[in-house]
């Protein structure tokens, strides 16, 4: 495990989630440990780089966005 890592525990995942993160990784010839560590890693990469982008874009507005604005384009960044 790299120095800058650590440990995280989630409880009561669904059982039907547990699964397919199984079927995934086994797919995919990695343990679903591995599997969730790349999924969150996607997913706060991903969310990281659409912020960096609504903050540069700040800079040409001659308001800063609500939060609620933010949100709707987190989301719709990942239809």
């Amino acid at each position: 495990m790299p120095k800058s890592s650590a440990t995280l525990t989630i409880r009561n995942v669904p059982l039907r989630v547990v699964r397919n993160l199984k079927s995934i990784a086994k797919r995919r010839h990695r343990s679903m440990e591995q599997e969730v560590r790349d999924l969150l890693e996607e997913y706060v990469g991903e969310r990281a780089a659409v912020l960096r982008q609504i903050e540069g874009s700040w800079e040409s507005q001659s308001r800063r966005p609500s939060a609620a604005e933010v949100e709707k384009w987190i989301l719709a960044s990942k239809r």
